[in-house]
């Protein structure tokens, strides 16, 4: 720690330094350590396959989706089959369509995806990973929108194994006295 006594005026000291003045506006020389630089960080490529759609891979819990993506009227096909045949609970559906509501992009792009594994709530969720994933190699500037939304994150959360002298993972069996 330091040994010295800091005061108010030395707090206004800096702030003349740093490019304010003493009641917090800035002044005309010190506008430039204000403003915040642009990024320069180069866009991520479009990436397209020969039939003009983005390919992802999605996984939530135990499911696995394939998802391609391409410009269309808004159809969303899983395991050959509409969406609303599929997922019939209408939060499932929901979920789906988040990565489009973020992007404001509904009903712009059609979607084909095939999921193996887990149960419904996970497919919907892996899906919604890959859709997510295919959005933004089809539009790379629809990334920080949807990286925000936190969606192109892979949710790790996964069930807990049962242990051995338990009856689930953490349930105990019946306590018998006698």
């Amino acid at each position: 720690m330091a040994d010295e006594n800091n005061t108010v005026s030395d707090l206004a000291d800096l702030k003349n330094i740093a490019g304010g003045t003493a009641d917090g506006a800035p002044t005309a020389e010190g506008t430039e350590a204000i403003i915040a630089p642009v990024s320069t960080a180069p866009l991520r490529e479009k990436e397209v396959d020969a039939q003009g759609r983005a390919y992802a891979t999605g996984r939530r819990k135990d499911a696995v989706a394939r998802v391609w993506i391409k410009p269309g009227k808004g159809t969303i096909t899983v395991n050959g089959r509409e969406q609303e045949v599929y997922f019939a609970r209408p939060s499932l559906r929901l979920v789906i369509n988040q990565p489009f509501q973020v992007a404001d992009r509904e009903g712009s792009y059609d979607v084909v995806a095939t999921v193996k594994g887990g149960g419904l709530s996970g497919q919907a969720g892996a899906v919604k990973h890959g859709i997510s994933q295919a959005l933004t190699k089809f539009e790379p500037e629809l990334r920080a929108a949807v990286k925000a939304a936190g969606f192109l994150t892979r949710d790790s959360r996964t069930v807990e194994r049962k242990k051995y002298g338990r009856a689930k993972a953490r349930k105990s069996f019946q306590f018998s006295k006698r």
